[in-house]
């Protein structure tokens, strides 16, 4: 019979202020044992520690699910896949077989759907920082390129001179909708009238003509209103272009920003009563164009979600290496992963889920990642059963964001596994090793 560890018995305050509906936190457990019918016991034995988990199954459910409440209500909508949000080429692929395009903001993550097999003319190139060559080989292929700012303008006029063509864009506007902050930081102001300006800047050159009018008014956006608003304000500019420059504005793109079902710091309500449906969203972008449109055709929509499709779709697997007590008597656990790769941490409180039932009360403890950063807290204040060294605990939702900005920094960037629809585990990112570092160092 094996010897128990003596531990030195501590005091802690317990605040029953915590408990919830599931009873006591003493008592209280989470637990998953499974992700769509694989084992986590299955994935870490074959896999390692820490892995990215996606299932592809989650997916699909959220994407028809959304583009259901778009199109039952729109003839035509299109959406166009967000490749900062997840740009791992598995996972754009089941957007694009899904039939969605790619939405892009560098050269970086234009090449990216080039290689997966997206043609230009189904890219949208955003963002405010486009080189002159990259924007050249944009013009060439046919993508859809949305204007930023006037540097950007007057590259484009001087591509359409090399070129000797006229350049059809879309141009991209802020506006107020009662959203703090704005974002204000990208496109060109509505209220203002600089927008408006700019648009005349384009026809008075004749070099390149509006096709389309672009907004991303925010992210994870908690109240449907305010896409109502964009979009009038989107629809009274396609009325005004339209009418003084005898223009067809052929699109109009209200961007990302839907909310997953992420918790955020700081609101006690649950994301399940929080997160608009998707039907709130989709109304309100509806509703305004129905209600705003001045001309016999209405405008081809696009929707850059990105967020609200793939966050509840990722889960991170990492494992118990040590704990220690602190000196408030407080349990730490060290994790084989930190903020290293759950960049959102520092704005979202994860859900925790333990790989089974431990015996023992709950205590107070933190979860601290392997860093040697004293900055390395995934959770600073949870209820938890005695865990073993070698426990896996089940993070989520992470799909959106985490990998893609996940730092090579002190650890390794862990691999990927994707589960399929029929539930086979297959892995789509090797973990990165000296190799993949040192590939372009002398």
């Amino acid at each position: 019979m094996s010897k128990k560890i003596y531990q030195k018995p501590t005091i802690n305050y317990i605040n029953f202020a915590m408990a919830s509906k599931y009873g006591s936190p003493l008592q209280t457990q989470k637990v998953r044992t499974e992700i769509d019918g694989v084992q986590i016991s299955e994935l870490t034995e074959k896999f390692g520690s820490p892995i990215f988990v996606f299932s592809e199954k989650t997916i699909e459910e959220k994407y028809h699910a959304l583009h259901n409440a778009f199109s039952s209500r729109y003839n035509d909508v299109e959406f166009s896949w967000s490749y900062k949000t997840n740009y791992l080429n598995e996972i754009c692929k089941i957007f694009h077989k899904l039939g969605s395009t790619a939405e892009v903001v560098s050269e970086f993550e234009y090449q990216k759907a080039r290689a997966n097999g997206v043609e230009g003319k189904d890219i949208i190139f955003n963002g405010p920082y486009k080189p002159k060559a990259d924007l050249k080989i944009a013009v060439q292929e046919g993508a859809k390129i949305h204007v930023d700012n006037l540097f950007e303008l007057n590259d484009l006029e001087e591509i359409a001179d090399e070129l000797n063509v006229k350049i059809p864009v879309a141009i991209r506007i802020n506006m107020d909708t009662g959203v703090y902050p704005a974002w204000s930081r990208f496109g060109f102001n509505f209220e203002s009238g600089e927008a408006y300006d700019a648009i005349k800047r384009m026809y008075d050159g004749g070099k390149v003509y509006l096709v389309g009018l672009h907004s991303h008014i925010g992210t994870f956006m908690l109240d449907a209103n305010p896409y109502y608003m964009a979009t009038k304000a989107i629809m009274h500019l396609k009325a005004q272009v339209e009418n003084d420059f005898n223009a067809e504005i052929a699109y109009i793109d209200l961007g990302g920003g839907f909310a997953s079902k992420s918790n955020l710091k700081g609101i006690y309500q649950s994301a399940d009563v929080i997160v608009p449906t998707p039907d709130a969203y989709a109304e309100a972008i509806t509703n305004a164009i129905y209600e705003f449109n001045k001309s016999e055709k209405l405008p081809k929509l696009y929707l850059e979600t990105g967020r609200h499709l793939i966050d509840e779709a990722g889960f991170l697997l990492t494992s118990v290496w040590g704990y220690k007590r602190f000196g408030d008597g407080k349990k730490g656990y060290i994790l084989d992963a930190g903020v290293n790769v759950l960049y959102t941490s520092t704005w979202y409180n994860f859900n925790i889920e333990l790989d089974k039932r431990y015996e023992g009360e709950n205590e107070p403890s933190m979860l601290n990642g392997p860093l040697c950063m004293n900055i390395d807290i995934i959770e600073e204040h949870i209820m938890l059963p005695p865990l073993d060294r070698g426990s896996v605990i089940t993070i989520s939702p992470v799909g959106a964001y985490n990998y893609t900005q996940a730092m090579q920094f002190i650890r390794y960037k862990p691999a990927v596994v994707l589960i399929d629809k029929d539930s086979n585990a297959k892995l789509i990112k090797e973990v990165d090793d000296l190799s993949t570092v040192n590939h372009k160092e002398s």
